[in-house]
């Protein structure tokens, strides 16, 4: 039984009493004319929230697409994470830790994301491994 037919039921059961205008019974006519506005309110609302969940789920659906469509998987095939090696670095600023990869290890300097300060690397490449960046053993 709906809350809208609990309320009609309780309005019969009224009716059926044949009230008159004694305070009573005006109390209690009043009482379910409010009973009926909330259940009419509350039915609206069951309305908007099943109509706002139908438009969710179709904005989840196109959502989904366009991640798809952006983050296609096809482009994991270029781009191997694993090759990558990363150095943390301790800003002596505002001692703030970032990461870096090799690339901007050999870029000489890079402006601390944290307080912006300027970080600068003096990396030297002697040749004597195979494991630094920039080192060409063959080189010798």
């Amino acid at each position: 039984m709906t809350l809208s037919e609990k309320v009609s039921y309780i309005k019969g059961l009224a009716e059926g009493l044949e009230l008159g205008d004694s305070k009573e019974d005006k109390l209690l006519k009043a009482i379910i004319d409010v009973l009926e506005e909330v259940s009419d309110t509350v039915s609206d609302l069951d309305d908007d929230v099943t109509e706002m969940a139908q438009q969710l789920d179709e904005v989840d659906e196109d959502l989904a697409a366009l991640e798809d469509d952006v983050y296609d998987d096809d482009d994991d095939e270029d781009y191997d994470d694993e090759d990558d090696t990363y150095y943390e670095v301790t800003c002596p600023n505002c001692n703030e830790t970032i990461c870096l990869n090799e690339d901007m290890l050999l870029d000489g300097s890079i402006d601390c994301p944290n307080c912006g300060e300027t970080l600068e690397f003096d990396i030297e490449e002697d040749g004597d491994c195979e494991d630094c960046p920039g080192c060409d053993p063959k080189a010798e």
